[in-house]
């Protein structure tokens, strides 16, 4: 079941949620340092995640599925958000060379094809970074935030999951050791339980980041054509042509 963007929005928008992206988002960038010149998509709610790269990549889109909902993103300047079918991702093949899966896969109700449309739109190139809930981390258990929600992952299970859709996991990393609370004095404490997390207690991290690239010689499953509506980007704004 896919969680309302205003419930994301308004998680993010606390101290916790903060918390939260800071820890992941620096994940994100340990594994692209740079990505200039690259076409970056984030698929699911990344747009916490996604500011870091849109002074350095050609282009950033952040697509969010109907089921969820939309919000304007960024908040100044002009929209690089669209609302999309997961399913019949409205990009034309091989256009995006970085792909970010945030609050998406844990989601979905069919992972296949999304997996499917996800390697359809990446260039032969391209690599993909997933975050999800850890099946054994404490987030998983509490509804109160976005990785309460959704069916969590081991990274067994993620790297196999990405091998069955034609994926190569190349490195797996985790996040969020803090326990999923808005006391301040955890919150102000994030960064000294993610220090010790990475040491003694890597079992119980709140999320998996797993990055993988596109398996080039997989051949794409049949599946039955479906008409899609491609976006024609123009400066920082998008349009359905």
């Amino acid at each position: 079941m896919w969680i309302d963007v205003v419930d994301l929005r308004d998680f993010y928008a606390s101290a916790l949620g903060q918390a939260a992206r800071r820890m992941i988002r620096y994940k994100l960038r340990s594994h692209w340092p740079n990505t200039r010149g690259q076409r970056v998509l984030g698929l699911g709610y990344a747009a916490p995640y996604l500011d870091g790269f849109r002074d350095e990549a050609e282009r950033v889109i952040c697509a969010m599925p109907a089921r969820q909902g939309v919000l304007r993103w960024p908040a100044q300047g002009g929209s690089q958000a669209t609302l999309v079918d997961e399913l019949v991702l409205p990009f034309p093949d091989l256009s995006m060379d970085r792909v970010i899966l945030v609050h998406a896969l844990e989601c979905a109700d069919q992972v296949a094809p999304l997996m499917r449309e996800i390697w359809r739109v990446m260039a032969d190139s391209g690599r993909l970074l997933v975050v999800v809930p850890n099946r054994s981390g404490l987030w998983a258990r509490f509804e109160r935030t976005p990785f309460g929600h959704g069916r969590p992952y081991s990274p067994g299970q993620l790297s196999k999951l990405l091998r069955e859709t034609m994926f190569t996991p190349v490195a797996t990393d985790r996040a969020l050791y803090m326990p999923p609370f808005r006391t301040a004095m955890l919150v102000r404490s994030a960064p000294a339980w993610e220090r010790a997390g990475q040491r003694f207690l890597q079992s119980f991290a709140g999320v998996v980041v797993m990055e993988a690239i596109k398996q080039i010689y997989a051949a794409t499953p049949a599946a039955e054509p479906r008409r899609r509506h491609y976006l024609t980007i123009q400066g920082s704004g998008a349009r359905a042509t």
